[in-house]
């Protein structure tokens, strides 16, 4: 019982690639269903159009339909027109041609990679008369028909099969960065007391980077659903920003990290540090719980207390004297500290107005 109910959870935590897992199959089956029934010579190139273009999210499948149909249309019609209009016999002027099928249509690929299903739709009009004894216009039509048949079923399956927004994952995926970055800026100020080599800073910022251009991904194919009105939501270019600023904030406090500060710095300001590290990190933290979940509101008022009694702090220190004397290169990175945590309040007080956005819409969208 114990591993059963071990093996829902980890289900249950990956209920989107399911969906998707499930999506492909309905389509695959569909697909090769379809085309046989229409007696479409290679029902094969349908079921492998349906699995391309069925994708994560609508949006992104939107996109895959779009950038496959125009590919395979141009490549059609190049590959079927270099096989009628250029004659050729035997397997050197095949050869022939076949270099100048693919040299061009690699070249438009390499350009505007959207396009690169032309190369292999032009090679595959080209050869396939050529191995069966097929007429080539024939054979571009049946391509066309084939893919058509993949990508329309591909299309309506992600819109009907379990769908999955764009919307929804953004919400999954920025609560995912946040704790990313709670954690790594929960680390970067403890060692302003013990200093950090670049090993470390690359360690602790290891994969925000990759989070930030996958967040950055899905927000354009949300942009793109609801161009389409296939879902609605607040825009999604506030929250991506105001994240991707907090970021820079704390690739800054990292940078000011690998100095540590002086001892009777660190011992006057450990407190409040330590203070300013609980308030944004348990704010970043419940911000993304509730953005999972939709709902619950998110108290910013300890992050503005904490970072009123370091600044306090600070403003004591100086005036005690104890930044006097200190190493140039020590001095700037403690006040590129200060600058930091300061951009990071105003970027903390702009994720407060995104997420109250994004959770009243999610609360309207419930009702």
């Amino acid at each position: 019982m114990a591993f059963a109910k071990r093996m829902l959870e980890a289900i249950g935590a990956r209920k989107t690639q399911l969906s998707l897992a499930v999506r492909l199959a309905v389509a695959a089956v569909a697909a090769y269903a379809t085309a046989r029934a229409l007696h479409l010579m290679l029902p094969l190139w349908a079921v492998l159009t349906s699995l391309i273009v069925t994708q994560m999210s609508v949006g992104r499948s939107l996109k895959a339909t779009r950038d496959y149909m125009l590919g395979t249309i141009g490549g059609a019609a190049y590959g079927g027109a270099i096989a009628m209009l250029i004659p050729h016999s035997g397997e050197g002027g095949l050869l022939a041609l076949l270099v100048l099928t693919v040299a061009p249509m690699a070249f438009i690929g390499a350009i505007n990679p959207s396009l690169s299903a032309a190369t292999v739709t032009a090679v595959i009009v080209l050869l396939v008369p050529a191995m069966n004894h097929a007429n080539p216009l024939d054979s571009t039509i049946d391509r066309l028909f084939e893919v058509a048949v993949g990508a329309l079923t591909g299309l309506v399956v992600s819109f009907l099969v379990l769908p999955s927004r764009a919307i929804s994952q953004i919400r999954i995926n920025a609560a995912q960065l946040l704790e990313l970055l709670a954690a790594a800026f929960a680390e970067l100020l403890a060692g302003l007391t013990r200093g950090l080599d670049n090993d470390a800073l690359h360690r602790i910022q290891d994969g925000i980077g990759t989070a930030m251009t996958s967040l950055h991904a899905i927000g354009l194919e949300a942009e793109r659903e609801r161009g389409a009105h296939l879902s609605s939501g607040p825009d999604t270019g506030p929250l991506l920003r105001t994240i991707q600023r907090l970021r820079h904030d704390v690739v800054m406090i990292g940078r000011a990290s690998v100095v540590p500060l002086p001892a009777n710095v660190q011992a006057r300001l450990a407190g409040p540090l330590a203070g300013v590290s609980k308030a944004i990190v348990d704010y970043m933290r419940a911000a993304a719980a509730s953005l999972r979940s939709g709902s619950g509101a998110v108290d910013i008022q300890p992050v503005d207390a904490a970072l009123q009694a370091y600044a306090a702090e600070v403003a004591v220190l100086r005036s005690d004297g104890l930044t006097r004397g200190v190493p140039v290169d020590v001095a700037e990175r403690f006040f590129a500290l200060g600058f930091s945590l300061e951009q990071m309040r105003q970027n903390l007080r702009d994720l407060d107005r995104c997420h109250a956005e994004w959770c009243e819409t999610a609360s309207g969208a419930k009702v």
